[in-house]
């Protein structure tokens, strides 16, 4: 008995509508991974190679450091590469355990509120830091400050 098969159509992907945004979050992961490696490791030499080294740190440093503009940018991106490469990272674990439904989205809603409130914070605190508020009394201020 001879069976005829009729030949197979290959299997097509349907055309994918839209960004891709898995795509876009491996890549962004690979790419923030490297300017992270950089960033942190400039950070780490200047506050514990230059100078003083780990004794130098302290209130005055940090005043000292964020008074340059470039070390606030230096900081804040630093920031924020690293909280979203963290949340990114998170949302992979979150959709790799979870199943699709109200404790994805939850989770996932979660996850991006708090990357949200520590960005917005972190960048807050790092441009409008002032180590020499205006009105303080000269004995709390550092020895940097000008005496008023």
């Amino acid at each position: 008995m001879t069976v005829i098969e009729s030949p197979r159509t290959p299997a097509r992907r349907a055309p994918r509508r839209g960004v891709n945004l898995e795509k876009w979050g491996w890549i962004y992961m690979r790419a923030s991974g490297v300017v992270l490696v950089v960033l942190i490791f400039g950070h780490l030499f200047v506050n514990l190679m230059v100078g003083e080294g780990v004794k130098a740190i302290d209130f005055g440093f940090v005043g000292g450091k964020w008074a340059d503009p470039f070390w606030q940018w230096w900081d804040v991106l630093m920031l924020w590469l690293a909280l979203i490469h963290g949340a990114n990272g998170m949302r992979t674990i979150v959709n790799d355990y979870t199943n699709p439904g109200t404790v994805q989205r939850i989770l996932k809603g979660a996850l991006l509120l708090s990357t949200v409130v520590l960005i917005v914070l972190g960048t807050l605190v790092v441009f409008t830091f002032d180590p020499c508020p205006a009105g303080s009394p000269a004995e709390l201020l550092p020895s940097f400050c000008p005496a008023a």
